[in-house]
């Protein structure tokens, strides 16, 4: 048997996003989004489901902190709707928006749990998409609008931000694979839309730390891990392609200011619209943090005479997958703490989403989740791996405390460790929501 204490300052959450479990999509105001738009498009999204309803968090946020105290989280990490503040995205403020997030805000410090909260969780104002949305340069300063008016209401009480979520998916998904909303499949919007996120975060920092007294803000990536197929040279060389691809083309920028060589040469003539000063702010305006969300990894192979574009696939291994057909690999969560300790060295990491969608069944009051639980266990052995090599990892937020919308999956597939029923909204904590408050509770676990 091994133990596995955390330090005592260790912070234990859960995760959640707005459109994901909100709901209310027409009311109070809000405005339309990307993905209400996306969502009612025939074929975007599985089964036709859409965040209509989610989770009711919006009419049940009491019910739900209560059983966040319940599990004893020390910190909720949730997202606030631009379109719930900015119905537009610009202009007119909506109070019935800011006034939700005052309450959610005041019920969780009530109740002694610390909010994290992103600023930008993928639910653009559909008003600023038929603007070019984050293909427009002038999306930096309609997000600083935004950050502005929300930061002035809330900042007296909530001292921790995240500027944006997963823009590599937001921006790859959303304006070059079009898996997401808006839909878009164009490299060039992609690239363009990718560089706007990072100007539009380093907008936010500064006004974040203008506004918040004692603030921290950081931005959350999705960093992804790549193991070569085998032991040639050209599978290391495809590996590392797939790494300058998802983590450096973001991390470079919030650490050295510049864009990874590699990726560069890649893109050649496509970042002719670079500009000079285009990382001014952000290097005069640098993050107190870095979140990561981590679920898998990927075995890498070369294909040099492919027509894809960075030469490579990723090849399926024969060993456990979630219901997402992602790969069960706990090592590789070390391994992607340490790859960016190692090139880049940020002060202080939260792992912000880790989780597992499994196929869970409902017996009487119970969800009998052995795997998800397995699943945690492994992956917070190897979080207590990297602080014990020295990485700053300072925290933990479990995706997802409810079960919920899953963007182009949409109700398929369960990662809460919370079960919601959504015919009837009634919630269930799983077994694997108990184990985790259990481990909050000792602050570790034991794992034969």
């Amino acid at each position: 048997m091994t133990q596995y204490i955390f330090p005592q300052d260790f912070l234990w959450g859960a995760a959640t996003a707005s459109y994901q479990i909100e709901g209310a999509v027409f009311e109070d105001g809000r405005g339309t989004t990307v993905w209400d738009v996306f969502a009612d498009t025939p074929g975007k999204v599985k089964n036709g489901d859409s965040g209509e309803v989610a989770c009711d968090h919006y009419h049940r946020y009491p019910q739900d902190v209560a059983l966040m105290k319940q599990l004893g989280l020390h910190a909720y990490r949730f997202s606030i709707a631009w379109a719930r503040i900015l119905p537009e995205g610009t202009g007119n403020i909506n109070p019935a928006g800011l006034d939700f997030y005052d309450k959610l805000l005041d019920t969780l410090l009530v109740n002694g749990i610390r909010p994290f909260a992103t600023l930008y969780h993928w639910d653009l104002p559909q008003a600023l998409e038929d603007k070019g949305g984050w293909t427009n340069k002038m999306i930096v300063d309609w997000f600083g609008e935004y950050v502005h008016i929300v930061t002035k209401r809330l900042g007296d009480r909530l001292k921790d931000w995240m500027t944006l979520n997963e823009p590599w998916v937001f921006t790859y998904l959303g304006y070059a694979s079009g898996d997401h909303a808006p839909g878009h499949r164009d490299l060039n919007m992609y690239i363009r839309a990718s560089h706007h996120s990072i100007m539009a975060h380093a907008r936010a920092v500064n006004i974040v730390h203008a506004n918040v007294a004692d603030s921290q803000v950081g931005i959350v990536l999705n960093p992804a891990w790549s193991d070569p197929h085998s032991d040639t040279l050209q599978d290391y060389l495809a590996s590392q392609r797939l790494l300058s691809f998802q983590n450096r083309w973001w991390l470079h920028p919030l650490y050295h200011g510049e864009y990874p060589a590699d990726m560069m040469a890649i893109y050649g003539d496509k970042m002719a619209f670079l500009q000079a000063d285009d990382f001014d702010e952000l290097k005069a305006n640098p993050s107190d943090f870095l979140g990561v969300n981590f679920y898998t990894r990927h075995v890498v192979q070369a294909m040099p005479y492919s027509d894809e574009w960075l030469k490579f696939i990723t090849v399926r291994q024969n060993r456990e997958h979630t219901e997402m057909d992602w790969e069960v690999s706990p090592e590789a969560i070390y391994n992607v703490l340490k790859h960016i300790h190692d090139e880049y060295a940020p002060s202080k990491i939260y792992i912000t989403e880790n989780g597992a969608a499994f196929n869970d069944v409902v017996t009487g009051d119970s969800v009998h989740d052995e795997r998800r639980v397995a699943f945690y266990q492994q992956y917070l052995a190897h979080c207590h791996r990297a602080i014990a090599d020295g990485i700053p990892l300072k925290g933990y937020f479990a995706w997802s405390l409810l079960d919920n919308f899953e963007w182009a999956e949409g109700y398929s597939k369960r990662f809460g460790i919370i079960y919601v029923d959504y015919p009837t909204q009634r919630r269930i904590i799983k077994d694997s929501g108990k184990w985790y408050a259990q481990t909050i509770r000792d602050n570790g676990f034991v794992l034969p």
